[in-house]
């Protein structure tokens, strides 16, 4: 008399789960010591300062630019360029007496 499995598992152990426990690189004692740097997804604070510097410069050229841009705005004139300790004096538009229409 034989025994009837069910076809589903065919009497087989299942092995969606692995049991494999995790296990550290071999490192050699004769080879160099080194140790991985800190890092956030692959981002080390090396990355972030190279990067950062560059965004900072990036954004300090391109603020620079929309004030130059923008200097003949004259409420950018008026609240943010006059106001610059050296060249202040040099966007100061006065209107003559003879051109003013009021």
């Amino acid at each position: 008399m034989s025994i009837k499995t069910p076809p589903g598992s065919m009497a087989k152990t299942p092995t969606a789960i692995s049991t494999r426990k995790p296990y550290q690189a071999y490192r050699s004692p004769f080879g160099p010591q080194y140790k991985t740097a800190l890092n956030y997804q692959g981002w080390t604070a090396k990355h972030l300062v190279r990067y950062g510097s560059m965004a900072a410069g990036f954004g300090g050229v391109a603020g620079f630019f929309a004030l130059w841009f923008f200097a003949e705005v004259p409420r950018v004139r008026d609240d943010i360029i006059t106001k610059v300790p050296i060249l202040g004096d040099y966007f100061v538009k006065e209107v003559a007496p003879e051109d003013n229409p009021f």
